[in-house]
């Protein structure tokens, strides 16, 4: 039987304010669709919380026996600089300043994407789709809106018109802002005089001559509003009506206020049954900002090169203290929490490796199967990553005491202590494992260096001496010595 016919799941629902028993739409399976990044810059650690955030429910969804189709955005088109329809396109500006196309943009930004969640151990998204690529989508659920009265057309943009749709639903749900206290400053205002009403989005912009970035509509030769991509590609790949739409809380208003909106503008039917909001992340107590310096990047905090790090930490140290807080808080970044969280993840990690050592006894003085409950417990209360650590190190208490000859296990509860905790480490939190990694490197590095003793005796037999030494000493710059014996030539690390 799967798991979550056991275990009962809540979640904080953004737009009720309150934790609620999760039922799927269709049972044993989950929609979730989480807002991808927009690719103009390298990815910041504020983001990568948010996706650390969801890769724990991806997870722990995917544990308890769920089916599910994940599904996260690429933007590569349409969004603004000031999110309010007007400025430059962030790709646009950013190919037009290094002289270079959009899409080498995107195609540089969205591998870097890749490749720091690939070092924070995330699990891929089930499918990851792209703005530019959901064009033709776009504008068909253009068409629907305005043929249901809900959307104008003025000079070649398209704009959804938030007073008449306010007649008959109620938008502002999400974020329980007034329309009143929408409306932007006039300066916004003036650049944007073809909306009807200043609380009016964009669903379409009509490109300008300079627009490097545009497509053919009935309209005008322009693009896409940034809101409507992730409604296209939500309903395209997970229905009209789907369980659990994820982001950063900086979303909620105006991002996913609008997609609700466009959603029941088309179909008639609330989009999403779940939202879920990720909190900010602050750097030594103060928001991250470029401009002030206080800013680190991922790659800064593994290899130490940042001036708020006096080392490098192991990708899964920063995973370990981003979970170490709930999804929903906000958590200051430092040195030294990064430092605690080393300490704490190492020592986690020794206990696991530990538990090979006990020896089982004839009775258990751990009642495992009470624990195993309260890890479980922990995640059921919306993801409770805290007190599911809480726990973890709860385990670690036990098993160094068993250890030092205090308590007893039997040999099935070691068993099943191993298989609990490695699932909640590994499956769930997404740790990785750091000794099999260090073993799995110093291999590669033994079979590097006996292939190059290898091709220095082949040099040293064909009289090559001068690849012969230069193996040798450059070797030896890295910290490797060779040492040549009568039984062959063996090395030391330094």
């Amino acid at each position: 039987m799967a798991l979550y016919k056991e275990q009962e799941l809540k979640i904080y629902n953004s737009i009720s304010g309150e934790k609620e028993i999760f039922t799927p739409i269709n049972e044993g399976n989950v929609g979730m669709y989480v807002c991808g990044p927009t690719v103009y810059s390298n990815v910041h650690l504020g983001n990568c919380r948010t996706f650390i955030s969801f890769d724990l429910v991806f997870r722990y969804l995917k544990h308890l026996g769920y089916k599910v189709r994940y599904v996260r955005n690429i933007t590569d088109a349409g969004h603004l600089e000031n999110d309010a329809d007007s400025g430059e396109d962030r790709i646009a500006k950013k190919a037009r300043l290094e002289q270079i196309e959009p899409m080498e943009v995107v195609q540089r930004y969205t591998v870097d994407f890749h490749n720091i969640l690939q070092k924070f151990n995330n699990l891929p998204p089930s499918i990851e789709p792209t703005a530019t690529g959901h064009i033709v989508e776009q504008i068909e659920i253009i068409k629907e809106i305005i043929e249901k009265g809900f959307a104008y057309e003025a000079n070649g943009s398209v704009y959804f018109d938030v007073l008449k749709f306010n007649e008959t639903h109620d938008y502002g749900r999400l974020s329980g802002r007034k329309l009143e206290d929408m409306i932007p400053n006039t300066r916004e205002l003036a650049a944007q005089s073809d909306k009807k009403n200043p609380q009016d989005f964009a669903l379409w912009k009509k490109a300008e001559p300079q627009h490097i970035m545009r497509w053919p509509s009935p309209w005008s030769d322009g693009f896409p509003g940034w809101h409507l991509e992730c409604t296209v590609m939500s309903s395209k790949y997970l229905g009209e009506e789907f369980d659990i739409h994820g982001g950063g809380m900086d979303l909620k208003f105006p991002h996913h206020e609008c997609e609700i909106a466009q959603g029941e503008a088309a179909t008639g039917k609330n989009p999403v049954n779940y939202w879920m909001h990720a909190n900010m992340l602050t750097l030594n107590g103060k928001k991250m900002a470029k401009s002030t310096g206080n800013n680190i990047l991922p790659n800064e905090i593994f290899t130490g090169n940042n001036p708020n790090l006096e080392k490098g930490f192991h990708p899964s140290v920063a995973r370990f203290f981003m979970l170490q807080a709930h999804y929903r808080s906000i958590l200051d970044f430092s040195n030294e929490a990064l430092l605690a969280s080393e300490k704490g993840f190492y020592r986690l990690m020794d206990a696991y490796h530990l538990i090979d050592e006990l020896n089982p006894s004839a009775e258990s003085s751990f009642n495992l199967a009470e624990w195993k409950q309260k890890c479980y417990d922990a995640m059921n209360d919306d993801f409770n990553s805290p007190i599911l650590i809480a726990q973890l190190f709860d385990a670690v208490k036990q098993i160094n005491v068993i250890n030092e000859g205090k308590g007893k296990i039997t040999e099935g509860d070691l068993q099943e202590l191993k298989a609990v905790m490695s699932s909640f480490i590994f499956d769930v939190l997404g740790l990785q494992d750091t000794e099999a990694a260090d073993d799995d490197a110093g291999n590669k590095l033994s079979g590097t260096v006996e292939l190059l003793i290898k091709l220095r005796a082949e040099a040293r037999a064909n009289k090559d001496f001068a690849t012969s030494d230069k193996i040798r000493d450059e070797l030896l710059e890295l910290g490797i010595q060779l040492k040549d014996g009568k039984e062959g030539t063996s090395f030391s690390i330094s």
